[in-house]
């Protein structure tokens, strides 16, 4: 129940949805982070090696590595301890470090720790690293789940027809099927985009020179080992920084997400508008309780809920693309609690995919809706008589299906195929038309997905 008590509801009224963000985007998951890029840059360090560490025992590197495998909660507190008297939080991870090793016996090679290094060395390596493993584990599987949910429906739904509605408007019938695939489609090349998109760290010392490493070491190619380093973490080094890292590749990450989510909230509105139009119907959910004063209503609230939240990480995700590449000479501090704000909006992203993927399983299709809809739109077939007379060079084709078809307002399939025994055509081709119906005329209908 302390989720009662969190302001943010991401944390708060969606926490069971949210938890497994918390191991990459908490408070602690940061910590543990940036204890794995130190202790990972000080075991680099020793392959050198450095004339300070040419000496030391595989035991040690052992010890050393244990820092990372054996962090837990308890240590993220004595952190948070010691960033209360230096008020420094990766000085507290330096001092904690430093703490481990002498209870190792390893107080010489203390203060290879942080050799060198600037915060940002570490911030700006550990912050794209636990992006990157976030999108992996929990982002990524979410996506896949509602693209087989589509992909699902779309296949079972591919060759039912369906008026289309181009603003609003009754149009050249459709697939239900082919209209989900579009969006199975657009999310599919998003997530191709994202994926190529690589994952920037910040290695560089003070100022992105190496400056402190050169003067001390100038023999060492700082560069190649810093390519080295953060390659072996998965990541691509930004190589001229200032302080910080430029963040243009997390500008681009983040812009690729609002887009998805902006195809997000595009298929939670047409869900939606179709379960106004009883095209889809919602499963009756006995325990649950539409409206409190209309007993009868059966509400489309995931797709609603999927919209609102998808929302808020757009705008949330605009902040972060807009703000974080600008920053003032070679550092200012702006991006240090911007950045500590990632996993907020990934929280509402997780949200708007789970929500849409529930409202997909609830719904089922109204066929006799649908089939009423293309009975009383007749109509539609216009546009293949009067492409078909076109094709023959028959005269003014357009013209006279529209003078037809507008000065009537409900338009029969007596009265099209009056219209087409009055053409002067070969009667094969007016059998032809006489056969077009809103029920056949769906075009090129893809292929199932496999």
């Amino acid at each position: 129940m302390q989720s009662l008590s969190n302001i943010n509801p991401v944390d708060g009224r969606y926490q069971k949805i949210t938890r497994p963000l918390s191991a990459y985007f908490s408070e602690e998951a940061l910590i543990r982070y940036r204890i794995m890029v130190e202790v990972k840059y000080f075991l680099a360090l020793t392959d050198i090696p450095l004339p300070p560490l040419s000496q030391i025992k595989k035991e040690d590197l052992e010890k050393a590595l244990s820092v990372i495998d054996t962090f837990d909660h308890s240590h993220a507190l004595r952190i948070k301890t010691i960033e209360e008297e230096t008020n420094h939080d990766i000085k507290a991870v330096e001092y904690f470090i430093k703490e481990r090793f002498d209870a190792f016996g390893m107080q010489k090679y203390r203060e290879m720790v942080h050799f060198g290094l600037t915060s940002q060395d570490i911030n700006n390596t550990a912050i794209p690293l636990s992006l990157k493993e976030g999108l992996e584990a929990v982002i990524y599987p979410a996506l896949h789940e509602l693209l087989n949910k589509i992909r699902e429906l779309s296949n079972k739904w591919l060759q039912v027809p369906m008026l289309a509605r181009t603003h609003g408007q009754p149009a050249s019938p459709t697939s239900m099927g082919k209209e989900l695939r579009v969006f199975h489609e657009r999310l599919t090349q998003q997530m191709i985009m994202l994926k190529a998109l690589p994952f920037n760290a910040k290695f560089g010392g003070a100022t992105g020179n190496f400056n402190a490493h050169h003067v001390c070491y100038p023999d060492v190619d700082w560069n190649s080992f810093a390519d080295r380093f953060v390659q072996s973490l998965g990541l691509e080094r930004s190589r001229i920084t200032t302080q910080i890292d430029h963040y243009d590749g997390l500008a681009a990450i983040f812009d690729n997400l609002k887009r998805l989510l902006t195809i997000l909230i595009d298929l939670a509105r047409d869900c939606w508008s179709y379960v106004s139009m009883d095209y889809f119907t919602q499963k009756v959910m006995e325990s649950e309780t539409g409206s409190s004063a209309m007993p009868h209503k059966i509400n489309p609230i995931d797709f609603e809920n999927a919209e609102g939240n998808a929302g808020i990480a757009i705008a949330l995700l605009e902040h972060l693309s807009a703000k974080l590449p600008v920053s003032r000479l070679q550092r200012d501090l702006s991006d240090s609690t911007v950045l500590r704000n990632i996993g907020v909006p990934l929280g509402h992203m997780l949200i708007a995919l789970k929500a849409i993927t529930k409202g997909l399983g609830k719904i089922s299709l109204n066929i006799a809706k649908i089939n009423d809809d293309l009975e009383k739109h007749t109509v539609v077939v216009a546009e293949a008589i009067q492409s078909m007379l076109r094709s023959m060079n028959y005269p003014e084709p357009y013209e006279g299906l529209k003078k037809l078809t507008r000065q009537n307002r409900i338009i029969t399939r007596e009265m099209i195929d009056q219209y087409i025994d009055e053409l002067d055509i070969d009667p094969k081709d007016k059998e032809r038309m006489k056969k077009i119906s809103p029920f056949n005329y769906t075009g090129i209908i893809p292929d199932p997905l496999p």
